[in-house]
């Protein structure tokens, strides 16, 4: 694995406008570190916004080749944008913004014995329907999830909590369909205690934490688990294979906050993986998965196989240079050739789900290419949600119940869908390769304050902008809408 540095600051860009056996069980194993679920409400207000910290990144070596897309449903061809392997970048050379790097420094931590940590970073999920509410509030109060502009930023909080208040009742729908809650910390449980193994069979002892972004176990309490038992080396792992501003970056987000306000911590030396979706392991660990879901149909080499991506907003590709479509471009293209050496030459598709709110998001969009397909004549056609390693809402219901049920309406006859990868042996094993390859790169890192947040502290510009967010944040809490929407919960 080759390391790179990333350091800066992601940047802040305005924002335009049937359930399946879920859970690929892995051994447990004891000594795997858990983080109790606290009853107070601590962790549930979304963090401040970011100062622009560096840290240390590892990222699996790119294939030589990579695919854009062509026209709405086929993909062929070189990736037009890659990050360079094996070179130095920063985030802010990424995204088009300016640079904010400052110089890493070998770390000078004395210690008897080495006590290495793996902090695995999810999404989370509700686990109860009264846990849906809170978990949204959590999600659009992230400043990478609804991006305001600078002047509006401090209606961040308010914002999140009318979002979260008019769309609970419809996602508590989606989790009582498939149970109640999501299984999401259950899956990355089990995949902890999978990489624990898997390390501790190569020879190497570590700890490994879960730190879920929005719910129950933050990654804050992760943190405070690892300072805690003095880990002396830590691994970051993000359990999303490409990298995103809205996924990864956001999470890259919380430890920048957190590390830079701890003298323990700002010293500890730290790699993280910021994408790993072109590793072998990984590939080869999909296109199995892909390999037995094609046996099940009549005639397998008539089947369309349809990757299914979590999207993102169109601005944050265009505007914020987010390198998640390339990624996933090159990701496809990954799995469809190694599908072809196994002799598997079946058409494939990409498209993008989960798209909310009015902005136009990355196309095309999965439930319009279904519908498509359909008046095609494309009559089977397996599912495959690649940007998802565990299952999920968005597995489990969008796809397994909404997306099923579209496609059969449009004219499909027979209907597949790819299991994520769970705790596959083969993906797990990776994981722990790609832990072991990351872990001479680790370093510690320094921080300083940028002028910018220091001149948001200036008591007139603050002025200003309370003025204003004031007459907005009026216009939006009392508007009649609003009003209703309050009302109808109270009450």
């Amino acid at each position: 694995m080759d390391a790179t540095s990333f350091c800066g600051a992601l940047p802040q860009t305005k924002l335009p406008a049937s359930n399946r056996n879920f859970s690929r069980s892995c051994p447990r194993a004891r000594s795997v570190v858990s983080v109790a679920r606290h009853s107070s409400e601590e962790f549930q207000q979304p963090d401040k916004l970011y100062s622009r910290e560096s840290l240390v990144v590892s990222s699996s070596s790119s294939a030589n080749k990579g695919m854009t897309a062509s026209g709405r449903s086929y993909l062929s061809g070189p990736v037009v944008k890659r990050n360079p392997v094996g070179q130095a970048f920063c985030a802010a050379s990424v995204v088009g913004v300016g640079a904010y790097c400052e110089g890493f420094v070998d770390s000078h931590l004395h210690v008897t014995e080495e006590k290495v940590g793996v902090l695995l970073l999810n999404l989370g999920g509700p686990e109860t329907l009264n846990d849906v509410q809170p978990f949204l509030f959590n999600l659009f109060a992230d400043p990478d999830i609804i991006r305001l502009p600078r002047l509006f930023q401090f209606l961040q909080k308010p914002l999140a909590k009318l979002i979260s208040v008019l769309r609970a009742p419809k996602s508590k729908e989606g989790y009582a369909s498939i149970g109640g809650g999501s299984p999401l910390r259950k899956i990355t449980d089990e995949q902890a205690d999978g990489i624990k193994m898997a390390l501790k069979a190569k020879g190497l002892t570590a700890n490994v934490y879960v730190g879920m972004r929005y719910w129950y176990p933050f990654t804050e309490e992760a943190i405070h688990q690892i300072k805690k038992d003095k880990i002396t080396k830590l691994v970051v792992l993000p359990l999303y294979p490409q990298f995103s501003i809205s996924t990864t970056g956001s999470s890259l987000r919380v430890l920048q906050n957190i590390f830079s306000e701890d003298a323990y911590l700002s010293r500890l030396p730290i790699a993280i993986i910021q994408s790993w979706y072109q590793r072998e392991g990984y590939i080869k660990s999909m296109a199995d998965l892909i390999g037995e879901e094609l046996q099940k149909f009549a005639k397998p080499e008539e089947v369309m196989i349809f990757f299914s991506a979590h999207g993102v907003p169109l601005t944050y590709v265009e505007d914020a240079g987010d390198p998640y479509k390339d990624q996933m471009e090159e990701c496809i293209y990954l799995i469809m050739q190694e599908l072809k050496a196994r002799g598997s030459y079946n058409d494939h598709t990409l498209a993008y789900q989960s798209r909310v709110g009015p902005v136009q998001w990355l196309k095309p969009y999965t439930d319009e290419v279904l519908v498509e397909l359909g008046q095609k004549g494309v009559k089977s056609l397996l599912a495959v949600p690649v940007s998802f390693v565990s299952e999920h809402i968005e597995t489990l219901e969008e796809i397994d119940m909404e997306y099923k049920e579209l496609a059969l309406e449009s004219g499909i006859e027979n209907w597949g869908r790819v299991p994520a990868l769970g705790c596959t042996s083969s993906f797990i094993t990776d994981l722990a390769d790609a832990v072991i390859e990351a872990l001479p790169s680790a370093k510690s890192f320094s921080t300083t304050r940028s002028t910018s947040e220091e001149s948001d502290r200036d008591f007139l510009s603050y002025a200003i902008k309370m003025i204003f967010g004031s007459v907005l944040a009026f216009v939006l809490l009392f508007s009649p809408k609003v009003i209703t929407a309050f009302r109808n919960r109270l009450f």
